[in-house]
């Protein structure tokens, strides 16, 4: 699964619904607690499932939302372009992510409303070397016209797909036969390559 986080109002919801649903809505309210939404995309000739989580950016849901980076092998951290205080929470985000989730969870950088060209607060170059610096991939979005929406979302996706595939094969040539816990949620259909079901897919554990 992957979450999105950030600030409240960087358009994290918006950025969900242009993903999974294609729409966006200029009244969205403030989420509570956590939301998800599920899509399937094509990588390496694969059907992945993806679920993803939306997480509100409220003070106070702190406690239930960090809960969720836990299960999370990938996650989101939106900010928007043209406010600068969200860019600068960025890296208290991050601490919050490296402190609750998995070690090898793939965090991408999203700026988000990049429609709004003529507001910019926030130099490209500038967030584009924060994520170098903390290895993270970046990427600037609108969910508003669309921009880069489906780029973010599948360059993640295709990112967790590719590490889990190489962590099974890994496991399988070490003969653990137990489930990486931070591949669960990720439905990846079993390659049928002869085995004699000694290793369960990923997502039938549950």
């Amino acid at each position: 699964e992957v979450v999105l986080i950030g600030d409240s109002g960087v358009g994290k919801s918006n950025l969900l619904s242009r993903f999974t649903r294609n729409e966006f809505n200029l009244e969205s309210k403030s989420t509570i607690g956590v939301e998800f939404a599920t899509r399937s995309i094509q990588v390496d000739g694969k059907t992945i499932k993806a679920q993803i989580w939306d997480t509100a950016g409220q003070e106070r849901y702190r406690a239930i939302t960090s809960a969720y980076y836990r299960g999370a092998v990938g996650a989101l951290l939106v900010y928007d372009i043209a406010k600068h205080l969200t860019y600068e929470n960025v890296e208290r985000w991050l601490k919050e992510l490296r402190d609750h989730a998995d070690n090898n969870i793939v965090i991408m950088l999203v700026g988000n409303k990049s429609d709004l060209r003529h507001l910019r607060a926030v130099p490209t170059d500038e967030a584009r070397a924060f994520a170098e610096k903390n290895t993270l991939s970046f990427i600037e979005t609108s969910a508003l016209d669309s921009t880069n929406v489906e780029e973010a979302f599948k360059n993640i996706l295709t990112e967790i797909y590719r590490i889990v595939s190489q962590k099974q094969i890994s496991d399988r040539s070490g003969h653990d036969d137990s489930p990486g816990n931070n591949v669960v949620d990720i439905s990846v259909p079993p390659t049928m390559d002869g085995q004699k079901g000694n290793k369960l897919p990923c997502c039938q554990s549950l």
